[in-house]
């Protein structure tokens, strides 16, 4: 079963939707029993990094989730789901996130560019990531950020693209992963990816 944590995020019903099409059992949940029995958890996410890291310490998901990473079970975050799982955000001083990746969460550099990024973008493959079996260097995905990923440890990153600066698009970390662009709505690529990563035990 794929577990989605439901902490009110905006794009939970869409990564269902696509679980689902790739032929999983998925389920919309924040009980703790649920989420340690999945075969794989996904943390989506669309909106502020700060509400966001409140919901989960309300929900009481923020220990659970670490409880879930401890056992060693496959876990993503999409989009604001990523950012969460940094310590900290440029956009939400004094928010703490979950802190399960060392890097930094920035704001898109004002050089001309429109913010929010929102549209499709090419990916480089700087690691072997375990999400990208199958896809080609340069495959386009779909991106909606006005912050982005600087990840500490360069081994960490698995996938790149450039938009007003280098961004550090996708890390893999022994059973956590994350991506900062949507494969739910990533077309066949997307989904490619995403039944690679629902695959991994």
């Amino acid at each position: 079963m794929v577990a989605i944590i439901d902490y009110d995020a905006g794009n939970v019903k869409s990564v269902e939707k696509a679980a689902v099409h790739l032929g999983y059992d998925a389920a919309l949940t924040r009980s703790r029993t649920d989420l340690l029995n999945a075969d794989s958890v996904i943390l989506p996410g669309v909106g502020s990094f700060g509400d966001a890291c409140a919901r989960l310490d309300e929900y009481g998901l923020t220990p659970v989730i670490h409880e879930v990473v401890d056992a060693g079970i496959p876990f993503l975050g999409i989009c604001l789901g990523l950012q969460l799982l940094f310590d900290s955000s440029e956009e939400s001083p004094g928010a703490k996130g979950l802190g399960l990746i060392p890097g930094k969460i920035k704001r898109i550099p004002d050089v001309g560019f429109k913010v929010p990024h929102i549209g499709w973008n090419s990916l480089k493959f700087p690691n072997p990531g375990r999400m990208f079996r199958g896809i080609e260097e340069g495959a386009y995905v779909y991106f909606v950020h006005s912050y982005y990923l600087e990840a500490e440890d360069p081994g960490n990153v698995t996938a790149t693209t450039e938009y007003a600066t280098l961004i550090h698009a996708a890390v893999e970390r022994d059973n956590v992963f994350a991506t900062q662009f949507h494969p739910e709505k990533s077309s066949e690529t997307g989904l490619k990816m995403l039944a690679n990563f629902l695959e991994i035990r």
